[in-house]
């Protein structure tokens, strides 16, 4: 397989990944995910922000959530953030003491 196929190949598993996430499972909550798989759609925007920078495209993270997400995230989460059970919060500083 050559790299451009490659390339395309995972492209569009990032994307399917992206509408599992986004259309599929709007329910799934970041905190859980975190929890669970130790990134969310957060960290994948993040992750989009990280390459576009590496390649001389400037991009802040207010601009790499809405290009992730689809829209401002402060639209996001109003509908579609629930507020994180004490269990949840308590798991997420315990794997995350920093965070």
């Amino acid at each position: 397989m050559d790299s451009s196929t490659r390339t395309e190949i995972e492209a569009a598993a990032f994307r399917r990944l992206q509408k599992h996430l986004m259309q599929d499972r709007p329910d799934v909550q970041n905190i859980d995910m975190m929890n669970l798989a130790g990134f969310c759609r957060n960290c994948l925007s993040r992750w989009m922000q990280e390459a576009a920078e590496e390649r001389g495209i400037a991009m802040d993270k207010a601009e790499a959530r809405e290009m992730y997400y689809g829209m401002p995230f402060e639209d996001w989460k109003a509908k579609h953030q629930t507020d994180a059970s004490p269990e949840a919060r308590a798991a997420f500083n315990k794997s995350h003491p920093d965070g």
